[in-house]
């Protein structure tokens, strides 16, 4: 298999998952924003900017962080390569570059979800628009991920396409928590208040998670509990337990047909070993903070490792 190709599907499902994060962030973002004050609305707004690594980009254009304008920036900002519009055509861009690795339907669902986005945010997003807009990002890289489950064959492209989901989404997942437990609270004389319990329901909404940990814990909030969930539940799709437990099967996979394991391996199995059998208490007896940030370089290691090792090429 070419490096082009292998490099073309690792990326298109890392921005079609991306874009679906960023919308889901966004939605969290808004409903949170709704419910609060002017100042406290502003705060929550910068949160999103932060995790998404746009922040600074943002304050270059922007005096103010009301909604309407850090949704039509994050979403369609002119001169913001990481905006949503960007990650789909970028993901677009790959697939009709490895247009024969992928089936008919694959190109359908991700060429129509591109056009799709194109006119709906072809003039700034507004309060009334956003929800339609988000709703388009979310069906776009859903039907896209259907597309795969149903016509792919289980071989090398499909592997691929598995490890650069997953890559983004243990991504993802630690980034948000890490703001929410170290960047979001104003003071620690916050925590237990309904500020704090409404920034956890955020969190867990933007990960889509908030009935699984109401049905896992009867409604209580606590960070203990969140972090669970979020970090070491097999069960949660969105855990990076989970995450990592199917880039290790997928990476297993490509080990078995090339018939050796490489510097990417070793690295996954190292980083992976870094979350076996950990408990909450051992992760906060280490501090979630920098436990999230030792994951979040490991994870990118793990990234360069398979483009080095599978020579990704653009």
């Amino acid at each position: 298999m070419l490096g082009r190709v292998a490099n073309g599907m690792f990326w298109m499902y890392r921005y079609l998952e991306r874009a679906e994060n960023t919308a889901r962030l966004l939605a969290a973002g808004h409903r949170m924003a709704l419910t609060r004050g002017a100042d406290i609305a502003d705060e929550e707004w910068k949160s999103v900017l932060t995790t998404l690594g746009q922040l600074q980009q943002y304050t270059q254009a922007h005096d103010d962080f009301s909604g309407s304008h850090v949704c039509d920036f994050v979403l369609r900002g002119k001169g913001n390569q990481q905006s949503v519009l960007c990650m789909f055509e970028n993901a677009r861009t790959n697939a009709r570059a490895c247009r024969s690795a992928i089936t008919a339907e694959v190109w359908e669902a991700v060429n129509e979800g591109w056009m799709t986005l194109r006119d709906l945010l072809a003039r700034p997003v507004r309060d009334t628009s956003l929800n339609v807009a988000l709703s388009a990002v979310r069906s776009g890289s859903t039907l896209a991920r259907g597309a795969t489950h149903g016509s792919m064959m289980r071989n090398e492209v499909y592997s691929f396409v598995r490890a650069g989901t997953f890559m983004e989404r243990a991504d993802n997942t630690a980034r948000i928590l890490d703001v929410k437990y170290y960047l979001l609270l104003p003071s620690l004389s916050y925590v237990g208040t309904p500020l704090d319990t409404g920034q956890w329901d955020n969190v867990l909404r933007s990960l889509s998670g908030e009935r699984a940990y109401r049905w896992l814990n009867a409604g209580r909030m606590d960070a203990r509990s969140i972090a669970q969930l979020l970090i070491l539940d097999e069960q949660f799709p969105r855990s990076l337990v989970f995450c990592y437990a199917a880039m290790r099967e997928n990476l297993a996979w490509l080990a078995r047909l090339h018939g050796h394991e490489g510097p990417a391996h070793a690295l996954m199995r190292e980083a992976d070993l870094r979350l076996t059998g950990k408990s909450v208490d051992d992760i906060f007896d280490q501090g979630l903070h920098q436990f999230l940030t030792e994951f979040i370089s490991r994870n990118q290691a793990v990234a360069n490792a398979i483009a080095q090792q599978y020579r990704f090429t653009t």
